[in-house]
């Protein structure tokens, strides 16, 4: 394992020179290719004034150009604060004055929202990856003046890499301070559980500034694999990926795999190459996990993570005992345990549910300049609450029920919206199923079902309370189900079940 972020490049240029790093569109780039344009990139923001430590916002989607900037600002020892493209200008120009960045790299469709944001922060630069406008440096024109050669420097493993802002959905996202050990360990440990390695063809949509793209991403070059990146999901073209490039992984959240499922022209394609697949980001029904094996024929390895570890926690193993529905066994020098020291009211028909707890190299420094918000995360002895609840099996098998703020009480009793969706998307005329609170007057609160139908298929309110009915205790049932169109999603496909209630009076949207 490398010291710093910044050195995997070079290292795996040493090791595979000419062989293909990355596809992204119709450019394809050798790890010697990425090596050289991070240098160059790493020259030009030294020219600009940047040095070791000064933070530095991405604020853009999937490209080749998002890459050669993560590694070029890891490269010079600088800090990468990477943003969520669906920020609007407001949200990211939060973030990128929290953690006191001195330049911005964004994309041309958001460069002309951050100009004048100078005046408000500790921005000095701002550089677009379109043309030259007012004000911007022009990435292109920065890497072509820059030269390709550059050493990077000798940095600790404890030194800040990275500052990844969490969603902000319980007032503004805080920054999880990530060390360039806590980023690579997660890398490494990562490859070692998937059985990851030079072979590999890896198709991914998955946002690269996010944790579970971000570690896809760094295991795909620390391995010498293939990494073939799309700027967003899109069924036909994901497929077309796997299927042009004989990929032998893909991986997704999710939603992904609900979409591609309902996609009419599935079985076109020939996906035989694939030799397995990893989902995270959110709980996925039983069912549609072996839907998605019996379609790709191969395995589908769940796992679990969050931007506190930079990263996965737990997954399950390529080669080891799998269980569907559970997010497997904490990483190797990993530890997991369920604090129950919290548990709200009992669930007579469910194992004992707590809070899941992780310590080890993975875990964040902190929350940048927020010490009150680390303070509550952190328990005297190091364990990092994760907010998630779960339980463990008799096998040391992780399953998560939800997240704590996503709990329904009604009459007492907890109801965990994440085991609705999954029994709800397991009725044969549903695609996707989110659930949400609902006030009641006698109750407190209700569990209402937001249905998405697959391709073709019909159902009724009633046929998917009585499917309910079969499956969960009497209390559990929700009250009413809505058909819709879509869900509200996030970047990574993650269902925002805080978005629901806008639902609410529409029929079909």
């Amino acid at each position: 394992m490398e010291n710093s972020i910044g050195e995997l490049l070079p290292a795996s240029a040493r090791k595979h020179g000419a062989r293909p790093a990355l596809i992204f569109g119709n450019r394809c780039f050798s790890y010697r290719d990425l090596d050289l344009l991070t240098n160059r990139f790493s020259n030009a923001l030294r020219h600009l004034g940047i040095s070791p430590g000064d933070r530095v916002s991405l604020y853009a989607s999937n490209s080749w150009q998002w890459i050669v900037s993560y590694y070029g600002i890891l490269k010079l020892g600088a800090v990468v604060n990477p943003l969520n493209m669906m920020l609007t200008p407001t949200e990211a120009e939060y973030a990128i004055n929290d953690c006191q960045a001195k330049a911005v790299v964004t994309s041309s469709d958001k460069a002309s929202s951050l100009i004048g944001c100078e005046s408000r922060t500790n921005v000095q630069h701002i550089i677009s990856f379109g043309g030259p406008e007012t004000g911007l440096h022009s990435f292109d024109a920065l890497l072509e003046q820059a030269s390709a050669d550059f050493t990077v420097p000798e940095i600790e493993q404890s030194t800040l890499s990275t500052i990844a802002y969490t969603s902000g959905t319980t007032g503004h996202p805080k920054g999880a301070m990530l060390s360039h050990r806590s980023v690579l360990l997660n890398t490494a440990l990562t490859s070692v559980m998937h059985v990851r390695h030079q072979f590999d063809v890896i198709v991914s949509a998955l946002p690269c500034a996010h944790v579970y793209g971000n570690v896809v991403m760094n295991s795909a070059f620390a391995c010498g694999a293939l990494l073939i990146l799309h700027e967003r999901f899109s069924e036909k073209e994901v497929l077309h990926s796997i299927q042009t490039h004989r990929a032998t992984l893909f991986e997704g959240v999710p939603t992904m795999y609900m979409y591609l499922l309902n996609f009419p022209g599935l079985k076109d394609y020939d996906l035989s190459s694939l030799k397995r697949c990893t989902v995270g980001g959110q709980t996925m029904p039983r069912a549609k996990m072996e839907q998605v094996e019996s379609e790709f024929g191969c395995p589908l390895i769940e796992l679990w993570g969050m931007t506190e570890i930079g990263g996965l926690g737990t997954t399950q193993t390529l080669y080891g005992p799998r269980k569907h529905g559970s997010i497997g066994i904490p990483l190797p020098h990993i530890e997991a345990k369920i604090d129950m020291s919290n548990v709200g009211a009992d669930q007579p028909d469910n194992p004992v549910i707590g809070e899941l707890l992780i310590r080890g190299g993975i875990t964040m420094q902190g929350y940048f300049n927020n010490p009150k918000a680390t303070a509550e995360v952190f328990t005297e002895d190091g364990w990092l609450r994760t907010g998630d609840l779960g339980y463990v099996d008799e096998e040391g098998f992780i399953f998560l029920v939800d997240r704590a703020k996503d709990m329904i009480i009604t009459g007492g009793f907890n109801i965990y919206p994440a085991e609705l969706e999954r029994i709800i998307a397991g009725h044969p005329s549903v695609a996707m199923a989110a659930v949400g609170a609902i006030k009641d007057e006698f109750k407190g609160e209700l569990a209402k079902a937001y249905v998405v139908l697959a391709h073709g298929k019909g159902a009724t309110e009633a046929d998917i309370i009585e499917h309910c009915r079969a499956c969960m205790a009497p209390y559990k049932v929700p009250r009413s189900i809505q058909f819709v169109k879509d869900l509200p999603k996030t970047s990574t496909g993650k269902i925002m079940r805080r978005e629901l209630e806008r639902f609410a009076g529409k029929v079909n949207e």
